[in-house]
């Protein structure tokens, strides 16, 4: 659980990073719901008191509250009104099996969902999504393959420990590789996913920045994941070295 004087005291934007208040008098169901959006890149502070919630929400403005049904500082159902009525902060809702006639009442108050308690991240995360569509792709967990590990929510990459530095659509590249290893995914793919179908985008443009990434990839003397190129179809990432076609 939090502590108000020692948010003060810290940056309360987080760097950019999804921020979010959670308000559950459940110190265990709080405190999990923390660490495992933490993988996601959320920079969550639980509060099991109602008035230290409110109170936080001046000084963290988060980008959205979780808050779980019967509170006994206070009415849930209150609280997402004072949340999304007058201070304009996204409220999720977390009810249990008993909870049913506080769902209703929560959306009329302004809740923007409603999701099971204990808390589901294949539920909460897709809302947070929504709520901050710019921070779609931060949310997403650290993927490793081999010695290369990448953190979306960090824009870090590391292979075998050591950093590496990527511009934005060159970490976009990898990530989509990552995401689809041992897949061969084709060019239109590529281009839709990190140039969103731009028109200013090409074929020549993808190569240079595939080319550009085999660079920056490379390992001294060790192995290293590559891009292979399959001819007539697109490109697949490999966590070994194997002969790769040469553009």
């Amino acid at each position: 659980m939090n502590n108000l004087a020692d948010i003060t005291r810290g940056d309360s934007r987080s760097g950019g990073r999804f921020v979010l208040l959670v308000l559950d008098d459940d110190q265990t169901v709080g405190a999990d719901l923390v660490a495992r959006l933490a993988d996601h890149g959320v920079h969550a502070h639980h509060f099991a008191h109602a008035a230290e919630a409110l109170l936080a929400a001046g000084v963290l403005q988060p980008d959205a509250a979780v808050v779980a049904a019967g509170l006994a500082t206070m009415s849930s159902i209150d609280l997402a009104g004072l949340l999304t009525g007058r201070a304009g902060i996204p409220t999720i809702v977390g009810v249990g099996d008993d909870d049913g006639s506080v769902v209703v009442a929560a959306l009329k108050a302004g809740a923007t969902a409603c999701v099971r308690r204990p808390y589901r991240l294949d539920e909460v995360v897709p809302i947070l999504r929504g709520i901050r569509a710019e921070t779609a792709g931060t949310l997403d967990p650290p993927v490793e393959i081999g010695g290369l590990r990448m953190n979306p929510a960090t824009y870090e990459v590391t292979l075998h420990g050591r950093p590496v530095a990527l511009p934005l659509k060159e970490f976009k590249l990898l990530y989509f590789f990552m995401t689809h290893a041992d897949r061969t995914v084709t060019r239109e793919q590529l281009l839709s996913a990190v140039w969103n179908g731009s028109v200013g985008a090409t074929s020549n443009t993808l190569t240079v920045h595939i080319k550009r990434l085999r660079q920056r990839l490379m390992a001294d003397g060790r192995q290293q994941p590559m891009i292979v190129t399959v001819r007539g179809l697109g490109y697949r990432l490999v966590p070994c070295a194997v002969s790769t076609v040469a553009e």
